[in-house]
């Protein structure tokens, strides 16, 4: 297959603070969800607005500064890959999930500039937050 291009950056607002969690071997990653909004206006000269919330993963030091630094409505640049998940609950039923993987940030509210990229094993951790 031929290589491909799978690159995201938002700029936006964190609709709640980051939630921290671990690894079984003790890797730290943050889950939080920001916000985007987008205005246009119609054919017919009405002003419309949109918000897409995007679901947000980060690992290792990145998810630690996440936790640490980011709050409910902080002003975040994210940067990443779009992955979508996919699991079956008890029941059956098949949940999918897609998240911007992050491997960089910028707190946009006056803090510091982060890079980190994700395990390698990430789909094998990943099937472990299902729970």
């Amino acid at each position: 297959m031929a290589r491909g291009l799978n690159k995201v950056m938002i700029i936006g607002n964190l609709g709640k603070d980051p939630e921290l969690r671990y690894t079984p071997s003790g890797k730290p990653i943050a889950l939080f969800n920001v916000a985007t909004g987008r205005t246009w206006v119609t054919s017919n000269g009405d002003r419309k607005e949109a918000t897409e919330w995007f679901n947000v993963i980060a690992w290792g030091s990145l998810a630690d500064i996440c936790y640490k630094h980011l709050r409910k409505g902080s002003r975040v640049y994210v940067e990443g890959h779009l992955q979508t998940r996919k699991w079956e609950d008890a029941s059956g039923q098949k949940h999918y999930r897609t998240e911007l993987v992050a491997n960089e940030m910028i707190m946009l509210d006056g803090r510091q500039h982060v890079e980190e990229e994700p395990p390698e094993d990430i789909e094998e951790v990943l099937a472990g937050l299902e729970d």
